[in-house]
Formats: structure tokens, C-alpha cells, sequence
């Protein structure tokens, strides 16, 4: 039997993933994949298989990923022609190397064309590209990590107790980036999903007052939540030194690591009601309950979004 291999062990998503695959195997069995080096040192130590990766160059990727049955794509944090062309590097190197299943970590309604996400675009074209090349295939379709509201909450805990954004009443089941890592893993370890399309989600569908709403509960603060225009939440973004696109300077130490692009682009598809999936995947997948957002805020030291640690110039 071949090994299983994890890419994007140096990021937030792929280290928390690599932490539950190695509670479901045995190291011998896995092999970790990542950009910086240094990440994979821990691994090393521990006698586990790791490759220096660099999904922009095809250049040593099927030597990489030679070995491997499965592989667990965690989608490349840019967005644009250059995500594509990693994700089609990937793709095309584990079909060089005899893979037999891709795990891919898309996005919920990932191939609506009515879908207005910019993120989605990328989603949508690998997602078809693994299909044309034949390869066994399990989308995982995440909804919005709940940690990257969590954080927006506080941030206007220490402004002016406003949250402002574009979605409206739109609702979506917010899912913690820990179960989107389980569910990577879990799809890893298991052999009873074959051509499958999941929708990873949370416990329950929220709008974001209802979200606001459960934060003023557990913390005692007092969000409240006042829906504004695409364009002005933009502008919100810029002010905060928040760059339009991937291919901006981001700051160290955000509290918005991600473009202004996504995440607007993101509001609006909540708003139009293109992100509510909801369905009990998660819990057939891993046989365990997603974390609420209630326990979420409990607990919120340990749900914040986090640093960005993409190295993709």
C-alpha cells in the first residue's frame, strides 16, 4: 500500500492537518510536503518523510509525491492564473507518479456560475481539472472558516462596537479551520470515499447578526452588526492597509490576511444566498460533531485567524 502525503504542512490549515493524521496512522505511513524548509524539520525528527515543495515549478514534484496512493491538495492561499497553474503543477505530477486519489480543500457551491466569490474561480477550475485527468478525486468543500469572523468580532471590540461588512442576512455554517484539518486528514485515512463531493460545514446556519449575537453572549460585549455596500466595504479594508488582491504587500500581524477582494467578493455571495450549504458530511467523514461557534467564542484565544504564512513569491 502507498503512502499519504499532505501538502502545506507550513501552513495554518496543513500543520493542524498533519497533528490529526498522525493520531490516525502511523508516521510510516505519511509523507509531508511544504515551501519553508524549516517547517518540516520537526517531522524529520521524527523520522517522518518530507519534501521541500514548490507548487510553482514542475520541476521534482513527481519525485516528491513517487510512493504516494493519495494526496491531500490544501489549496495555495494566492488567487488568480498563477493558483491554477500550482494546482494544475500538482495534478499533473501526482498522475506522473502514479497517485490514485486527490483530496481537494475547495469551497461550498465552488462550480455555480451564479456564485459571485473571486475565490471560487480557482476552485471551480481545479476541481474540473482532476476530473479531466481521470484521477479519483474528494472534494472538500469548506464553508467560511469561522476563526476569520471571530477575529473581525474583536477587532470591533477595540474600534467602535460596529461590525460592517456586506453580507447582510445571509446565512453561512461557519466552520472552524480545526475541522476543516480534520476533515483533510480523515479523507486521507479513509478508503470509502470515491469521486465525492463533501460540504465541510458547521453545526448551524448564522447570519452574522445571529454570529454577533452568540459573541455579545459569551464575551459581554456589545457588537452590534449594521450592513453596508460592496463598495464600502472595500474602502474599510483599504483603510486598514487590507490589499485588493493577493498580489499585494500584507502586513505583518493583520487582522485581515487576506485580500479585499476575497473577502468582499465573499460577503456578497453570503448575501445572495450562495453559501448556505448545510449537510451532515463533516460528521459521516469523521464520525465526530463540528465545534460550535458558541464553544468557539468560549474558547476564542484558541480560534483567531492567525498569521499568514504564505511564501508564494
Amino acid at each position: 500500500m502507498g503512502k499519504l502525503l499532505l501538502t502545506g504542512v507550513d501552513g495554518n490549515l496543513g500543520k493542524q492537518a498533519a497533528a490529526y493524521l498522525l493520531d490516525l496512522v502511523d508516521k510510516d505511513q505519511v509523507i509531508f510536503c511544504g515551501y519553508d524548509p524549516s517547517s518540516l524539520k520537526q517531522y524529520e525528527e521524527q523520522g517522518i518523510d518530507t519534501h521541500v515543495t514548490n507548487f510553482n515549478k514542475l520541476d521534482g514534484l513527481a519525485e516528491a509525491f513517487a510512493g504516494a496512493d493519495k494526496i491531500a491538495l490544501i489549496s495555495m492561499p494566492f488567487v488568480g492564473v498563477k493558483r491554477q497553474k500550482a494546482h494544475k503543477n500538482v495534478v499533473d505530477a501526482a498522475k506522473a507518479a502514479g497517485v490514485k486519489q486527490i483530496i481537494y480543500t475547495s469551497l461550498v457551491n465552488a462550480t455555480d456560475d451564479t456564485n459571485p466569490s473571486v475565490e471560487k474561480i480557482d476552485h471551480a477550475y481545479t476541481e474540473n481539472y482532476i476530473k479531466s485527468v481521470g484521477l479519483d478525486f474528494i472534494f472538500l468543500r469548506n464553508s467560511q472558516y469561522a476563526e476569520a469572523m471571530i477575529t473581525n468580532y474583536f477587532t470591533f471590540v477595540k474600534t467602535d462596537g460596529v461590525l460592517k461588512n456586506s453580507q447582510g442576512d445571509g446565512k453561512m455554517a461557519y466552520i472552524s479551520r480545526k475541522d476543516c484539518a480534520k476533515a483533510v486528514a480523515h479523507a486521507l485515512a479513509t478508503n470509502d470515499y470515491h469521486e465525492a463531493i463533501l460540504n465541510i460545514n458547521g453545526p448551524e446556519l448564522l447570519t452574522i447578526t445571529e454570529f454577533v449575537a452568540v459573541g455579545n453572549e459569551v464575551t459581554g460585549h456589545n457588537i452590534s452588526y449594521q450592513e453596508i455596500t460592496d463598495e464600502e466595504n472595500y474602502l474599510i479594508f483599504d483603510a486598514m492597509g487590507v490589499p485588493r488582491t493577493t498580489d499585494g504587500i500584507f502586513k505583518e500581524d493583520s487582522e485581515a490576511p487576506f485580500s479585499s477582494e476575497g473577502m468582499v467578493t465573499f460577503a456578497q455571495a453570503i448575501r445572495l444566498g450562495k453559501m448556505d450549504q448545510f449537510t451532515d458530511d463533516f460528521v459521516k467523514l469523521t464520525g465526530q460533531q463540528p465545534i460550535t461557534v458558541k464553544y468557539m467564542f468560549e474558547h476564542s484565544d484558541d480560534f483567531q485567524v492567525g498569521e499568514r504564512h504564505s511564501k508564494d513569491n
